[in-house]
């Protein structure tokens, strides 16, 4: 389901129109963390800013300077290349003062502490986010206030963002195929079946897969296409699918599988826009400050909850994890899935090692510390959005609501643990 098909909450309200990411720094991303660090350990925490840079790159940068593998530095949450973000790292058994002294032109360590265990994906309460539209319409001020105090009392759609499904927008597709354990169907989408859009190399390659020219789409593959190299040349050696989806990192085919889960959520969200904030006999809500999942059992008493923003519908993420609700709300999810010939949301325990957790995730997420005010910068006037939202949240799905925007202008976003710890792991 494209980001067009998506409703919207505050539908009979006017956007503001306008362009995001204009300038690198008309947005900002600022994690905020679970906990801070004891001053006491041997690991040591460091704050970055960083610009125009993503995470992993940032991370490839410090660790080639310290030393270490990348993957002995501790995050949190990924924060997006397009954008001026503030993040906090760990490494452990190291010098303060080594990574202190780190810097280029677009990273900085703003300070140093130490604590007593390693950074880990999820240790973080939320990101605070300050963003910056140009040329917005002139009533813009009054049209965004009116929809963030929509978003504040009700919340806001807790949609999988556009980016979840890859820029050809097949990620669903290629984790449905294997969730299905349709192999032929997902090295089809993998490497054939090119697109207008696609870029010309990538097009070549994908063209000549679809006819049978195995060498040739070899020679067109970009090089840093490797997982798209990796595949063709275990198809080519073996002849069966299998060993060339084996060969695509076991992480990307965690993410495909996430897709196909978003894409289910999206859909039962559509179906429920309007209830986001309202809890039906059978749903199975979400406690906002444990995270508990419970089923409602009387709508008279659990309603001044939702009304409160204590609890929450939710819908599903497909898996062994994913106990579905009953009543109406039940009836929605099971429509969902057997449109995709899908009869019980945990039938798909395992994908080769691959476990499909699965489980359950708000219909909406709650906006905290809202702002809108309007001002002038060297590069003209703006109007500057800001905004708590806790993570795994979407900033552009907030924006999308307040701008009205189709399709909303490319914007940065935030995805921390990738893709939900809930939804597909080891």
């Amino acid at each position: 389901m494209t980001d067009l098909a998506l409703p919207y909450l505050t539908a009979a309200l006017p956007g503001t129109g306008g362009e995001i990411r204009c300038h690198l720094e008309d947005f900002r991303v600022e994690e905020l963390p679970l906990y801070d660090p004891s001053g006491e350990g041997t690991h040591v925490y460091f704050r970055i800013e960083k610009r125009g840079v993503s995470t992993p790159m940032a991370i490839d940068r410090i660790a080639r300077y310290m030393g270490v593998r990348p993957t002995d530095i501790g995050l949190a949450g990924l924060k997006d290349a397009r954008a001026v973000t503030t993040q906090t790292l760990s490494l452990e058994h190291v010098d303060p003062d080594q990574i202190e002294a780190y810097t280029d032109a677009q990273i900085r360590i703003l300070w140093t502490n130490r604590h007593t265990n390693k950074l880990r994906p999820g240790h973080l309460a939320g990101n605070r986010f300050t963003i910056r539209l140009r040329d917005a319409a002139a009533e813009a001020f009054e049209r965004a206030q009116a929809v963030m105090n929509v978003l504040v009392r009700r919340g806001v759609p807790n949609y999988f963002g556009e980016q979840r499904f890859g820029a050809r927008g097949d990620t669903a597709r290629l984790g449905e195929a294997l969730l299905r354990d349709d192999p032929p169907e997902f090295l089809a989408l993998f490497l054939g079946r090119s697109q207008p859009d696609d870029p010309p190399d990538c097009k070549a390659a994908r063209d000549a897969f679809d006819a049978g020219f195995f060498d040739r789409a070899m020679q067109r593959w970009p090089r840093h296409y490797a997982n798209e190299r990796r595949a063709l040349a275990a198809f080519k050696r073996s002849k069966r699918p299998g060993p060339a989806i084996a060969a695509v990192d076991k992480r990307m085919r965690r993410l495909y599988i996430s897709a196909f889960q978003s894409e289910l959520f999206n859909e039962v969200l559509t179906q429920r826009i309007q209830e986001i904030d309202t809890v039906l006999a059978g749903d199975l809500a979400q406690k906002t400050d444990s995270g508990g999942v419970f089923r409602v059992e009387d709508e008279s008493v659990d309603q001044p909850r939702a009304a409160a923003f204590e609890i929450s519908p939710t819908g599903p993420l497909i898996g062994p994890r994913c106990n579905l609700p009953g009543g109406r709300g039940g009836e929605v999810e099971r429509a969902v899935l057997a449109a995709h010939g899908i009869s019980e949301a945990g039938e798909f325990p395992r994908v080769g090692p691959l476990k499909v957790k699965g489980g359950r995730r708000a219909l909406r997420f709650r906006v905290t510390d809202p702002a809108v005010d309007v001002g002038h910068d060297e590069y003209g006037p703006y109007l500057e959005v800001r905004f708590v939202a806790p993570s795994g949240c979407y900033a552009t799905v907030a924006l999308r609501e307040i701008m009205k925007a189709e399709p909303l202008p490319s914007a940065p976003d935030t995805e921390d643990a990738a893709p939900d710890e809930s939804e597909a792991g080891e």
